[in-house]
């Protein structure tokens, strides 16, 4: 410490540079966080984003299948009732 400053501005001087350092160190661990999410997000969205495709591609599937299976089922349904009035 300095005898020639007065104790409260030497303190005052003390406390804003370590108020810088620890703002620039928690500026630096935020950056690391974010890069980190980012390479887990990259990691994890394509496969989200496929499994999501294909539910959305056998569901619709799965509708048309039913559909046919729908009217082909009623067709037969016709068919038996004129048999059965012959």
């Amino acid at each position: 410490m300095d005898d020639e400053k007065p104790v409260l501005e030497q303190m005052t001087d003390a406390m804003s540079s370590a108020a810088d350092a620890t703002k620039e160190a928690t500026k630096t661990a935020v950056k690391k966080v974010r890069k980190a999410a980012k390479k887990v997000a990259k990691k994890i969205a394509p496969k989200k984003k496929a499994k999501k495709a294909s539910k959305k591609a056998s569901a619709k599937k799965s509708a048309k299948k039913a559909v046919k299976k729908a009217s082909k089922k009623a067709a037969k349904k016709k068919k038996k009732a004129k048999k059965s009035k012959r």
